[in-house]
């Protein structure tokens, strides 16, 4: 298999299980307002475009990382690792999960498998299946597009943090205290 099919494997992987599994999300009882949820789609989206669609002008299709096949495998290398901590954690998550800042019925603070190293284990798996990507392709498009995804995960991440705050006054300050973000030990 190609690197080229791999990335390909990986984020087709990536978008069917959240399609299946989705179905079985617990019931929300509490959504964020349309202009949050805006906040952080436009950036995840117009980053996400911009490593789908190819045919930019100029500068944006300039490359950046050469094209070696060792380079190109890394970055397959690296996007199956995210694709396996972001399956990891949609499974810890269960029935929590949402695609939107949502408070679920009977929602708890999940601690355990890739909570235990970063309290936003999915964003931390997605945005290394990008880098893994950007790494692939290596055009200026791409690393643009990683680092508008990476923007509008840091406000997602924002505004969870602020409702499991308010949801779980004495255990998220305590989680928040204990583990990183994103990245383990660092941020």
């Amino acid at each position: 298999m190609s690197a080229s099919e791999i990335i390909i494997t990986c984020w087709s992987i990536f978008f069917v299980v959240w399609i299946v599994t989705a179905a079985k999300a617990k019931p929300t009882v509490e959504m964020q307002s349309a202009g949050s949820k805006l906040a952080h789609r436009i950036p995840v989206g117009i980053g996400s475009w911009l490593f789908l669609f190819p045919n930019f002008p100029g500068e944006f299709n300039r490359q950046i990382l050469p094209r070696t096949a060792e380079l190109r495998m890394a970055g397959a290398v690296i996007c199956i690792c995210g694709l396996v901590f972001t399956l990891w954690a949609r499974y810890t998550l269960a029935g929590n999960w949402s695609s939107d800042v949502t408070f679920k019925r009977e929602h708890e603070l999940i601690r355990t498998g890739p909570y235990r190293f970063v309290r936003h284990p999915i964003y931390t798996g997605l945005l290394v299946m990008f880098a893994g990507t950007t790494l692939h392709i290596g055009q200026l498009r791409c690393l643009l597009g990683l680092l508008l995804v990476a923007i509008g995960f840091w406000i997602k991440l924002g505004q969870e943090e602020r409702l499991l705050a308010r949801h779980f006054p004495e255990a998220y300050p305590v989680y928040k205290r204990d583990v990183k973000a994103l990245i383990p030990f660092v941020i």
